[in-house]
């Protein structure tokens, strides 16, 4: 059997699936290609918006009803916004597929933008909860250092400005112009049938008028030079990432940076959670994080340290970054990552939602699915030698852009400086 299948609808949805035996549940996406990067400065948040609003009830169904269905069912009914997707996801048993099918493409299609008022509130109350915690927020400061003022230096929660002040026309109105076409894939994996799922879809949208499009994007370019981005709050610990710009979704050397990212800060073996963690006790958390889009990515190191462990901690950071790029890996380092990463992709396949987010996110975002043989092969490939090439390209602390949260600019600037004392002299 074909591991997954995948049709177009004459007005440009697509529809994807992946059939797996022995089991009795269906994980069911339908995504959106628009997220925070698609928006103006004057709709930051609109997508986000949006995502939250279409839970408060369509034509057919009212917000209660939609949460007493799936409860009924026993299944999970929830929704996404990225940078670059929105998407309404469940789990069901096999048996309530149709009538799940059936609520989640009203909701998607016919949301009734209702209760407006009410959920603008909640919103506003989310934005005031990141605020509330520094180890979210500075990675918002984060991705402005690394991408200034393109759109995917914004956060996806949006501004308080702009949702305290959306109006409902423009929110049906951006709505119309996103949720259509080929700007959406649905997309399921577990006892699923493919052929009932296009007929469900194409049934809906029978006669809808909607014109297959899909918007342009505004494209990532060339990021700015490094910066610096600090926010002062009366916090016990300062939170600091060190980020710069990364890997696009559909770069070759994408595994190899997988692979760094392990053995930097992505895992309890890894060198920095030993080095700064284990070792030294300077930190509670600390990890490496990258984030890839069509056209650009992010990579990135956090930390959460008192004010006294600073200096020695973004020491310690400089200090195995430079031991990586130099190609100084240790004996086991790399193959333990190779088993990570492929035991985790492996373990993942078990899950019909991590399938379904795999079919949905490739398709909508026009990524390549690449088959997990091939997958293995590759990760297999990765040589010494393309993980300090990567890390002397990704992380060398000259590429590096530094946001933080503390009490002091002064002393995070001067523990700065002994990471990068050219960034650390910026405004």
């Amino acid at each position: 059997m074909e591991p997954h299948r995948l049709t177009t609808l004459p007005g440009g949805e697509r529809i994807i699936t992946e059939h797996v035996d022995g089991v009795r549940s269906a994980s069911i996406g339908l995504w959106i290609g628009t997220g925070s990067r698609d928006e103006t400065p004057a709709r930051a948040g609109v997508s986000h918006f949006i995502e939250h609003l279409l839970f408060k009830g369509t034509e057919r169904y009212g917000a209660v009803e939609i949460a007493e269905l799936f409860d009924a069912m026993g299944g999970e009914l929830n929704a996404a916004t990225s940078r670059e997707t929105t998407v309404v996801y469940t789990r069901v048993p096999d048996d309530h597929i149709d009538v799940a099918l059936d609520v989640m493409t009203d909701m998607v299609f016919a949301p009734a933008l209702i209760d407006i008022d009410s959920e603008r509130e909640v919103v506003l109350e989310e934005i005031a909860m990141v605020e509330d915690n520094p180890q979210d927020l500075v990675h918002d400061l984060a991705a402005e250092a690394v991408f200034g003022t393109h759109p995917l230096g914004r956060p996806v929660i949006g501004s308080a400005d702009v949702i305290a002040s959306i109006s409902r026309r423009a929110l049906m109105t951006y709505h119309r112009g996103v949720y259509v076409g080929a700007n959406v894939v649905l997309a399921a994996a577990g006892n699923v049938d493919h052929n009932r799922f296009v007929k469900k879809l194409a049934k809906r949208r029978n006669g809808n008028g909607a014109v297959a499009l899909r918007r342009k994007r505004r494209p990532a370019g060339a990021t700015p030079r490094p910066g610096v981005r600090f926010q002062r709050k009366k916090t016990e610990q300062y939170h600091v990432c060190l980020a710069g710009p990364g890997l696009k979704r559909d770069d070759p050397r994408r595994y190899a940076a997988a692979l760094l990212d392990a053995i930097l800060g992505g895992s309890a073996s890894s060198r920095l959670f030993q080095e700064i963690r284990e070792k030294r006790g300077m930190a509670y958390s600390i990890y490496s994080y990258g984030s890839q889009y069509v056209d650009a990515g992010q990579i990135g190191i956090y930390l959460g340290t008192r004010e006294e462990n600073l200096p020695e901690c973004l020491e310690v950071i400089a200090a195995e970054l430079a031991d990586v790029g130099r190609g100084n890996l240790r004996a086991g380092e790399l193959e333990r990552a190779k088993e990570n990463m492929r035991g985790r992709m492996l373990l993942s396949l078990e899950s019909t939602s991590a399938r379904m987010t795999r079919l949905g996110k490739a398709t909508v975002t026009g990524t390549r699915i690449i088959p997990i043989d091939e997958v293995e092969q590759r990760i297999a490939a990765v040589t010494p030698d393309q993980i300090a090439s990567l890390a002397r390209e990704l992380f060398a602390p000259e590429h590096l852009s530094v946001a933080a949260i503390g009490s002091s600019e002064r002393r995070f600037r001067a523990a700065v400086q002994r990471f990068n004392p050219d960034v650390a002299a910026r405004a």
